[in-house]
């Protein structure tokens, strides 16, 4: 499968949930905007963009099982239910694995370990900090903490009109 063909599955996953659905949209959009603009290789680029559409996959079940979806439930519960989306996909073993990482630590701000890893974590919280409304002290303390890309970096200030200190 493809990109696309992983989203549209991705999509009657999330079982007509349009809050999932747009998320996970948005943050495919700012994850292979950066990494593109990061000129990612193209299996990283691939990486990261189905780690982007995937990344939220245990929501529905964490709000369930738990009335809440804490990234620490999002970690523990999406890698078992990535591993077994991806199964059908022609992914290879390297890139599951790798994904599953990805969506099991994209609540992880520490440790950080690859471009990928990187993007994920900009990109979701760029879509986070507008949806979850952060005020502009703790948009800004996210920033100076985690953010590390040129293009990440460029596109939180273009969004949230922020000067580098």
């Amino acid at each position: 499968m493809n990109v696309a063909e992983i989203f549209e599955k991705m999509i009657n996953y999330s079982d007509h949930n349009l809050h999932d659905i747009a998320h996970l949209t948005k943050v495919w959009a700012y994850a292979k905007t950066i990494g593109e603009l990061e000129n990612l290789d193209e299996d990283t680029q691939f990486i990261v963009e189905v780690a982007s559409i995937v990344h939220d996959i245990a929501c529905p079940l964490c709000r369930e099982k738990y009335g809440n979806t804490a990234g620490t439930y999002q970690e523990k519960e999406g890698m078992p239910l990535t591993y077994e989306f991806l199964q059908d996909t022609g992914c290879t073993k390297e890139q599951v694995e790798r994904i599953v990482y990805l969506v099991g630590h994209h609540h992880t701000f520490t440790h950080i370990d690859g471009l990928d890893y990187q993007i994920l974590v900009e990109a979701d919280f760029l879509v986070n900090a507008d949806e979850s409304h952060y005020d502009a002290q703790t948009r800004k303390a996210f920033y100076q903490k985690v953010f590390r890309t040129r293009a990440g970096k460029q596109l939180f200030k273009d969004m949230y009109e922020i000067e580098d200190q």
